[in-house]
């Protein structure tokens, strides 16, 4: 399991607000994406639409769907564009990684966000983000990178408070202007030879099944036959066996069965809507005890494989139905996302795949209002957001070749 759980008590990470460190760390970036995450180029458009409501003096949230860990990094046009840096919500295991990446990290304008338990810190600092509307804020709304760049994932409710809750700020102190959430659409297109670059991991993937290579198979054959058998691994190493049926059946039936037994230990009664929620929620219940060192090393290690078992069920919820399709031709993306999560989940290793080019795709501002949302029901304003993410992302979608 990657390191995303820190095992000690939580301490706010605040922003630097510095105009130069972000000049001078976008001098770096073009090179780093591109060595680290294959990114070679990246394209914004219509960003003149942000910059217009800065313009106006409204308090931006920028609202971006997140599919890679090199998504903040494409902001560098629309930095430019606006004439502004912008600070962004970063969850706090990676401020803990090491010095620089801390150092760095807040001098680029992020902060901390407790992913584990209610941050207070973190929210407060976000409204007032808003409500002095010097910079913009990022806020990825889906709360965790889903690696399926055409399917969002549902959103977190942080979101919408912290946008009301700026919003109502605002019109209170009698501000010009208003808070507005941009959606952005980020879309990868991969720019080089697909078979080429994900056979060598498919072959990897087979060989720790003990596999003969399966070269003679067409590559989304080979991909659904590596999909059955990492999902009969997890349903053997939870369940004692693999089961039969429809493979999307049992990978919501794997992850059902997962959570609802652990809610149930940890008497969650209650659970949130969405994979990530829940996974949040248990996180919270389950980590405590770790962080307060008063357990013995059997029932931390206990926990920890309860973590882990959280973290993985997390990862099966981010393989959408029919993302790739047996019958149909495909966009290369969503075979290169597909392989790309099989060696993440099976390995904990990421091959870099390029060349990929990046757009950025700006909407237009969304008004927020200043009351609370309806109780019971979708925010409105959350529904808004996302129904303009997804047309921006299914308009970008059909500029890729199908093959």
């Amino acid at each position: 399991m990657p390191d995303v759980i820190v095992e000690e008590p939580y301490e706010f990470v605040p922003p630097v607000d510095s105009l130069l460190w972000p000049k001078l760390v976008s001098l770096l970036v073009p090179s780093f994406i591109r060595r680290t995450y294959g990114v070679h180029s990246i394209e914004t458009r219509d960003a003149e639409k942000m910059k217009a409501s800065i313009d106006a003096g409204h308090g931006v949230l920028v609202a971006p769907n997140h599919c890679r860990l090199s998504d903040p990094l494409n902001f560098g046009g629309l930095v430019k564009t606006i004439g502004r840096p912008m600070h962004a919500l970063a969850s706090w295991h990676l401020f803990k990684k090491d010095w620089l990446s801390r150092f760095m990290l807040r001098r680029i304008g992020a902060f901390s966000l407790y992913r584990e338990g209610a941050d207070r810190k973190a929210l407060e600092t976000a409204i007032d983000i808003l409500v002095k509307a010097n910079r913009p804020l990022v806020v990825f709304a889906e709360g965790a990178v889903s690696r399926h760049n055409d399917v969002l994932m549902p959103f977190m409710d942080g979101v919408a408070f912290i946008a009301r809750a700026a919003a109502k700020r605002r019109a209170k102190a009698n501000h010009a202007g208003r808070v507005v959430i941009h959606p952005v659409a980020i879309r990868y297109f991969f720019r080089g030879d697909l078979e080429k670059s994900v056979t060598p991991v498919l072959a990897e993937i087979e060989s720790h099944f003990s596999w003969f290579p399966q070269d003679d198979k067409p590559l989304v054959e080979r991909i659904r036959q590596i999909g059955q058998a990492l999902l009969s691994l997890k349903e053997i190493e939870y369940f004692g066996y693999a089961r039969a049926g429809d493979f999307y059946e049992r990978v919501d039936n794997l992850i059902e069965d997962v959570l609802t037994k652990l809610e149930k230990k940890w008497g969650i009664r209650e659970p949130e809507h969405g994979v990530v929620a829940r996974v949040k929620n248990l996180r919270g219940a389950i980590l405590p005890g770790l962080i307060n060192d008063d357990l013995t090393e059997a029932e931390k290690q206990q926990r920890r494989k309860e973590l882990a078992a959280c973290f993985y069920v997390q990862q099966m919820s981010h393989y959408p139905r029919n993302y790739i399709r047996m019958s149909q031709k495909n966009i290369p993306e969503h075979i290169l996302e597909t392989v790309e999560r099989f060696e993440e989940d099976f390995t904990e290793h990421l091959t870099v795949h390029g060349p990929l080019h990046a757009v950025v795709q700006v909407g237009d501002a969304i008004p927020v209002p200043t009351d609370r949302a309806p109780r019971g029901d979708a925010d409105p304003l959350m529904e808004e957001t996302r129904g303009a993410i997804t047309a921006m992302l299914h308009r970008l979608a059909e500029e890729s070749p199908r093959i």
